[in-house]
């Protein structure tokens, strides 16, 4: 049956594919946060086999996103806004996988180290970009949408901070060459992941101001 409301842009698939790439980009996250905790409390260490699933996933979603582009006319949201976001939740869990790629290289370098900080972070941005993800399928408002992304430049501040006060730590801590070079590499990825969520949010802002 034919529907109007598909030839005017109001099919939801476009909404559901965003929502689907932003829940896999919160998964990662959570994943890594596990992962972190084995790593604080000495427990064995499973492959990265999750995080490149969750990875994969979000890139066959961002594929699906790019194709239905090519078979709509009209969309709820403009082309580019939408392959700009996806491509910017896609950069999320691809950043992700790379810490826990190089977390199994050498665990035994973070034996004694805390990441709490660097949790609360990475969970409260990843949560952050999720909902709103989803807020923008009822149309989001101008005031809910610079409330929320101003919490994540808030958020992404509060990372650049502590990447300082870590590096700074670090170099002036009793650390083996390599070791500090893979501390190092491990703050700047982490911190990484929070610019890759603010820039998620910008775009939604963005979104929001272009729509009221």
């Amino acid at each position: 049956m034919f529907s109007i409301s598909k030839l005017l842009g109001h099919d939801e698939k476009f909404y559901d594919l965003l929502e689907a790439s932003a829940q896999q980009a919160d998964s990662s996250v959570h994943q890594l946060i596990d992962l972190l905790a084995k790593v604080e409390q000495g427990k064995p260490l499973e492959s990265v086999a999750a995080f490149a699933e969750s990875r994969r996933e979000d890139k066959r979603i961002t594929q699906e996103l790019t194709e239905q582009l090519s078979k709509t006319f009209i969309t709820p949201l403009e082309r580019e806004d939408i392959q700009g976001l996806a491509a910017a939740l896609y950069k999320i869990p691809k950043t992700v996988e790379k810490i826990g790629e190089r977390v199994l290289i050498c665990p035994e370098d973070l034996h004694g180290l805390s990441f709490k900080k660097q949790v609360e972070l990475l969970d409260q941005a990843a949560e952050t970009v999720l909902a709103m993800v989803k807020a923008l399928r009822t149309g989001m408002d101008i005031g809910t949408a610079r409330e929320m992304n101003d919490k994540l430049q808030t958020i992404e501040g509060n990372a650049d901070k502590l990447e300082l006060e870590l590096l700074h730590d670090l170099y002036h801590g009793d650390y083996e060459a390599k070791q500090m070079i893979f501390l190092r590499d491990l703050y700047e990825l982490l911190e990484k992941v929070v610019d890759r969520c603010r820039d998620a949010g910008n775009i939604i802002l963005q979104v929001a101001l272009k729509y009221a």
